[in-house]
């Protein structure tokens, strides 16, 4: 049954931690595993993979950075690049907008000969297609780029998709208890989560937009209607999660990487992988026509799509693109194979071809005009 001092305990916590103020927050636990071993000397060798042969290393060390624009999840962006730098000794200057506004940013910055980037990190199909075609990209064939997946290299190596993120929905640990949480999304239309839902807007980019397409192909426009009477849409899924976490909410739409490493700061969240599946959306990355640290942003897509970098957004909660990297286990949990039939990976022809009937069908549902 619910818990009935939830309210209180989430109280207390409140107070705990304005008493608490005055001490420094304990350091939380590393998310994503350090590098067994590192070689810096010559060439850039990470647990025993070349990520940069000598003459490359040498360039991109005397750049010594890069800048990043991504419309990457904010947590799950700083984990990724704290590894890097740590890795790699070059640091990273990052721009981060929810996708659809760093797609629109990048437009105009480009489109005025303004556009900073060394490498643009994003999702959506129809957003990176749209760069690519505007001439954003330029061709790399990074030497890590090796035991892909297939659909991973676009437009002759313009861009990459370089991991896959897992959209499910979870709850309040703090609000629900674990035998009364959903365990289908057909649970979440029960009464006891009518006006204590939340959703992301679809047009917040790739990711949401995927999680659409698999609901009205998989669970029907029906149950999105039945969804939408109950539920609080958010204009991204960091608002939402951490409304999630404060309780504003009992549960919602939720990505596995995101819950992962709020968990890591003790947040009281947790997420579910249904009978009915969850859908992987794609993250894509490429070098920037404009890059002026062309070395170092070449090392960045090298070391992405390495292994090691590879393993490090496994550890976050992301599938992989390369075929020898296994699905991830969060928080004790293994994930199905990216083959699975309950992983239902939107493809860039799909996202393409819906995102416009899927995004007017989505705001209609919702009532959502904004």
């Amino acid at each position: 049954m619910r818990k009935l001092s939830a309210r209180l305990t989430l109280g207390f916590a409140t107070v705990a931690a304005v008493l608490a103020a005055c001490s420094p927050p304990p350091p939380t636990p590393e998310l994503a595993r350090p590098a067994d071993t590192i070689e810096r000397d010559t060439a850039l060798v990470i647990n025993g993979e070349q990520i940069a042969d000598p003459d490359l290393w040498a360039a991109a060390q005397e750049e010594g950075h890069i800048t990043l624009y991504s419309g990457y999840t904010a947590d799950s962006e700083a984990t990724v690049l704290e590894q890097f730098e740590a890795d790699t000794g070059l640091d990273v200057k990052l721009v981060r907008l929810t996708p659809n506004r760093l797609y629109e940013r990048i437009v105009a910055e480009h489109g005025a000969g303004k556009l900073n980037a060394d490498v643009v990190r994003i999702s959506d199909a129809g957003f990176v297609s749209g760069l690519s075609r505007r001439g954003v990209f330029q061709p790399y064939t990074p030497p890590t780029a090796t035991n892909l997946r297939d659909d991973v290299v676009f437009d002759n190596g313009n861009y990459y998709r370089t991991f896959d993120p897992i959209y499910t929905f979870g709850y309040n640990t703090a609000l629900v208890d674990p035998e009364d949480a959903p365990k289908s999304w057909q649970d979440l239309l029960g009464p006891q989560w009518a006006g204590k839902l939340g959703i992301a807007q679809a047009g917040a980019g790739g990711s949401a937009l995927a999680l659409t397409r698999f609901q009205r192909d998989v669970l029907g426009d029906d149950y999105l209607r039945a969804y939408a009477a109950q539920a609080r849409v958010f204009d991204s899924l960091g608002a939402e999660l951490d409304s999630l976490a404060r309780g504003e909410i009992d549960a919602g739409t939720v990505v596995v990487s995101s819950v992962n490493i709020a968990v890591n700061e003790n947040a009281p969240v947790n997420f579910v992988v249904p009978d009915e599946g969850v859908t992987a959306y794609d993250y894509y990355t490429g070098v920037a026509s404009t890059a002026t640290n062309l070395a170092a942003a070449k090392v960045f897509l090298n070391w992405n799509l390495s292994q090691r970098g590879q393993n490090v957004l496994r550890d976050i909660g992301e599938y992989s693109v390369r075929q020898d990297v296994p699905a991830p286990v969060v928080r004790g949990v293994q994930l199905p194979d990216f083959d699975d039939p309950r992983v239902h990976r939107i493809t860039p022809a799909e996202s393409i071809e819906w995102a416009e009937q899927d995004q007017r069908s989505w705001n209609a549902m919702f009532g959502y005009n904004e």
